[in-house]
């Protein structure tokens, strides 16, 4: 029994490579591990519960029920903004998970366990990039499986990773946070995503196919910025013409005025919308970071929105979520 501390930083989710019913599988998450913004949630062994926040209060029942252990208190030091674009959900999730787990002597397994927890049910690139940081691309799920009604809640495995690799780390990404509507989550997200499953054309997936292969791979292999930065760019605004009548538009304001404006960036590639948004992101490198974050500043400026910009670099394959026990 010991106080133990899990922090894990935040992704972003560049997108899925297929959302047609006519493909062998279905969504197949593409993302990156970031090194900030964190979740950092500290555990120490009780009996029954002692959480104040209603989330994490869920997760540690849940955490507690798959442990099988009497209770466990949890205090929430670092918090990611909720409904982002960020994936706040997963890691909170994984990091209470894990935090539980490590407070009572036990291995987490948070791969096998977070359907459990409610998560890894589309996109795996949260749980892999908590297991192992890194570029990650997953494999998906079999479509037979995964139609417009999903398995019951924790009827899934996690998909498995088919790609993950380490960008350079003179690389930074620029996370834009404007202050807007976040974007849709729960109940409402499951309703969309049915409605884009239910029209999504099965031709756009054939085109990220040849993307993720030709051109991200290798250069995310090779480390070659722009070009995986135009690969990602490209995925993006693939992905957002499936999300079109759902969202109101490829980008879902204010996220697109926000894209639009900083593709005239000259030391920005890749610029897109992680999730649901509002969350913007592009990659630059470290030279280059002060003058992203101008573009970034001016463009929330310009279109009127106050937020926050962050330039973190990517997590390290190898570094996911980091453990202190004490």
């Amino acid at each position: 029994m010991a106080n133990a501390t899990v922090s894990a930083g935040a992704r972003l989710h560049v997108g899925f490579q297929n959302l047609s019913l006519a493909r062998a599988r279905i969504y197949g998450g593409i993302g990156v591990g970031l090194e900030e913004p964190r979740v950092t949630v500290t555990a120490e062994p009780a009996d029954g519960l002692a959480v104040d926040d209603p989330l994490a209060r869920e997760y540690a029942r849940r955490a507690v029920d798959v442990l099988d252990v009497p209770g466990v208190s949890i205090d929430i030091e670092e918090r990611l903004p909720r409904h982002v674009g960020l994936g706040s959900g997963t890691q909170l999730a994984l990091a209470v998970l894990a935090a539980t787990a490590h407070a009572h002597g036990l291995e987490p397994r948070v791969r096998e366990r977070a359907p459990a927890m409610g998560r890894g049910g589309r996109s795996g690139v949260g749980v892999a990039t908590f297991e192992d940081g890194g570029f990650v691309v997953d494999a998906g799920h079999p479509t037979n499986r995964f139609t417009t009604e999903p398995p019951a809640e924790g009827n899934w495995t996690v998909p498995p990773v088919v790609a993950r690799h380490d960008l350079p780390d003179d690389w930074q990404f620029l996370v834009v946070v404007p202050d807007a509507e976040p974007g849709r989550n729960g109940d409402d997200e499951d309703a969309s995503m049915r409605e884009v499953v239910e029209r999504a054309d099965p031709t756009v997936a054939d085109e990220i196919a040849g993307v993720v292969t030709r051109k991200l791979l290798p250069a995310a292999a090779e480390g070659r910025l722009e070009a995986f930065g135009e690969a990602i760019g490209e995925i993006g605004r693939k992905n957002g013409t499936w999300y079109t009548d759902v969202q109101g538009g490829v980008f879902r304001p204010p996220a697109g005025e926000l894209v639009e404006a900083l593709e005239e960036c000259p030391v920005l590639s890749g610029v897109g919308q992680s999730s649901w948004g509002p969350v913007v992101y592009g990659v630059t490198d470290r030279d280059h970071a002060d003058e992203a974050a101008a573009a970034a500043e001016d463009a929330l400026a310009e279109n009127g929105y106050d937020g926050r910009v962050l330039l973190p670099g990517p997590v390290a394959k190898g570094d996911g979520a980091r453990v202190r026990i004490e």
